[in-house]
């Protein structure tokens, strides 16, 4: 089942680093981001990565938890956040189940061949549980402002 713009999230259970089980449930009754990237440790994504970590505590005022999601295992999203001292949790989405109910696998090339990839997009999901608003095929630069933005947008409306 597919994510649908002002639609509950559907069902879904992951773990994150820290230990956390997160799910479409677990969050109810706070805003939640979800940004999807590609890659541990790779050069947009750490950008991106550390963009939300030095707005972390905005968004925490703003109520608002941050998760990010890749499809790398555990270790490499535990040494990743270490390294780039990153204060919320990373989910482990190994087997891609959030990437296909997101919808953010999609074939890319790299170096002349076609290859699965995470299309880099973050998901803004309100208090209710309904998906309030959706960024796909994202470019960083100035990604992050946007999101706070539309978060503290959602604060207003509540």
């Amino acid at each position: 089942m597919a994510v649908v713009v002002n639609k509950p999230l559907p069902e879904f259970e992951a773990l994150a680093t820290g230990g956390l089980k997160v799910s479409n449930q677990t969050h109810l009754g706070k805003v939640v981001v979800l940004f999807f990237y590609p890659k541990d440790n790779t050069p947009g994504c750490t950008t991106e990565a550390m963009q939300f970590r030095d707005h972390y505590k905005d968004f925490v005022k703003a109520d608002a938890t941050v998760f990010g999601v890749s499809r790398d295992n555990m270790k490499s999203h535990d040494d990743f956040k270490s390294k780039l001292e990153l204060p919320f949790e990373l989910i482990a989405d190994t087997e891609e189940k959030m990437c296909h109910m997101f919808g953010v696998v999609k074939n890319k090339i790299m170096y002349g061949k076609k290859v699965k990839g995470i299309e880099r997009s973050t998901f803004l999901v309100g208090a209710d549980g309904l998906l309030k608003e959706e960024w796909r095929g994202l470019k960083v630069p100035g990604h992050v402002e946007e999101v706070l933005k539309a978060v503290k947008g959602l604060k207003k409306e509540a």
